[in-house]
């Protein structure tokens, strides 16, 4: 989870040795590969559809920088039910475009997708000033891999070479189309050209379907209305949904543990947590026991095992944590952070307070249990608030963040307890969740530092969200709302966030 702790510029660089973008860049980038997927999933349980994500990672922008995980290459979302796998791909500029190495077939635009997968095109569009600041458009669009490939092979496509490191070196391929830049009603079709009337404008809008020499087919008829962002035509066949036929039994996924693919067997592993079906233990556990088979989909395996409640994944999950590998170990946190049991609690805090365990695992440890929300966790994570990490101590302050949509209370009643740092953990986690009433921190200003922290407190929240409470704080303690006025007064000033630079 991304907060306004980490939105910063920094003058370094990360990931490939080749390749390198600022932090807020990649940021920004994971942000709308993230905000594009999740679309995707609303768009498919809207249509009938049962998605669970596929790819680890698919929807979220959490970025770990110290350890880089590789997992293995598949589509991000798959539908339980008909087995269909969905890549999502989020465009600024939206166009039928992918990433593609002629070096690497590990890095080849299909690598990882079978003929069947969907590829889901999203456009987004910036929201805000912070890097994940984005929202997705309508319409989306699918095109199934098997086309895309016959396009390509056929040479109907657009390649061009990357302009630099920032693009990672990779280059772009793109199956030409048109796209109506605003929504409108076809009036005019033919060998050459489209043409639509603007319902903003009442222009009449002329698309050629030839793209560097290359023919589009139309994708309307004369009188279709479209709508902003609609593909018109292209060299591929697109659609805007299609029909969940739900024929896929556990019997399917059963005999997908065995395909020769690494992505079918993960998808397999993936899809069985979901059956309820306590007959599927004992095929899980060959799985999760064969050492030649993937680390990754034994994981998966183990994660379904955990979840139906067999003690057999507890040992595996404790054995990972001591991997020799630390992405397996990190993979291994983020996998118990969606397992809401006691069992992946337990052992998330022991990882968060075993200070003999690397940094950055228990600080992904820490993050998990801010995924899970679970109040037992709040001991943990105001103990590490001592820490001397850094990193560490700001996963513990986001988790807090998310366990106070729920229990800020409990959070509250923590503070006149705490020790000073801890205080600031705790501080910061109810600004940022917003999640309680003046009247509450007002009990608790037991001394002066206490009284410090819930001026920043209330301080840094909106002032109209608060203002009507503000006068029972004036009674209680001018000082504290003298402190809290100021606050509002120079963070609602034009100089707040102004650079020297």
């Amino acid at each position: 989870m991304y907060d306004d702790t980490a939105h910063k510029t920094f003058k370094v660089t990360i990931l490939d040795k080749k390749a390198f973008k600022t932090d807020e860049s990649f940021l920004e980038k994971i942000s709308i590969g993230s905000t594009g997927a999740k679309h995707v999933f609303e768009d498919l349980a809207a249509n009938g559809h049962s998605p669970v994500e596929l790819e680890r990672g698919s929807l979220s922008f959490k970025i770990w920088k110290k350890i880089k995980i590789k997992r293995i290459r598949m589509p991000d979302l798959m539908c339980i039910q008909c087995g269909t796998r969905i890549e999502s791909r989020a465009k600024t500029k939206l166009e039928i475009t992918m990433s593609h190495s002629t070096s690497s077939p590990l890095r080849g635009w299909d690598s990882g997708l079978d003929e069947n997968d969907m590829i889901a095109f999203v456009g987004c569009r910036k929201n805000g000033d912070r890097p994940i600041d984005w929202a997705a458009q309508k319409p989306i669009q699918y095109i199934t891999t098997k086309d895309m490939r016959v396009a390509f092979q056929e040479n109907k496509v657009l390649m061009v070479n990357p302009k630099g490191a920032t693009e990672g070196f990779e280059t772009r391929v793109t199956w030409p189309s048109a796209i109506a830049s605003q929504q409108g009603t076809i009036i005019r079709l033919d060998d050459e050209k489209l043409q639509y009337k603007s319902e903003t404008s009442g222009r009449t809008i002329t698309l050629k379907l030839t793209r560097n020499g290359i023919k589009l087919k139309p994708l309307i008829a004369e009188g279709d209305r479209i709508e902003l962002g609609q593909i018109v035509a292209s060299v591929v066949p697109v659609i805007n949904e299609f029909p969940c036929h739900g024929n896929k039994s556990e019997k399917y996924y059963l005999k997908l543990l065995h395909s020769p693919s690494l992505t079918d067997r993960y998808a397999a592993a993936k899809a069985l947590t979901y059956f309820e079906n306590p007959g599927l233990s004992e095929q899980l556990f060959k799985v999760m026991s064969n050492t030649k088979e993937h680390i990754y989909i034994r994981l998966e395996a183990a994660s379904g095992l955990l979840r139906m409640g067999e003690d057999h994944a507890f040992s595996f999950f404790k054995a990972l944590l001591a991997d020799p590998y630390l992405e397996h170990r990190l993979e291994c946190v983020i996998a118990l952070g969606e397992i809401n049991k006691k069992e992946s609690r337990t052992l998330l805090t022991e990882t968060l307070l075993d200070e003999k365990q690397n940094s950055e695992i228990r600080a992904g440890a820490a993050w998990s249990l801010g995924e899970l929300k679970s109040k037992e966790s709040l001991g943990a994570l105001v103990q590490v608030f001592g820490s001397v990490d850094m990193s560490i101590k700001a996963e513990a302050a986001r988790a807090l963040a998310k366990i106070n949509e729920t229990f800020s209370h409990e959070i509250i009643k923590r503070l006149p307890l705490s020790k000073d740092s801890e205080r600031a953990g705790l501080a910061w986690s109810l600004s940022k969740s917003g999640n309680f009433n003046i009247e509450d921190l007002m009990n608790v200003m037991v001394d002066d530092n206490a009284r410090r922290w819930i001026s920043w407190i209330i301080g840094t929240q909106d002032e109209k969200t608060f203002i009507h409470q503000i006068e029972e704080l004036k009674k209680k303690d001018q000082e504290v709302y003298f402190a809290v006025t100021v606050f509002w007064k120079v963070l609602s000033s034009w100089i707040q966030g102004l650079d020297i630079y």
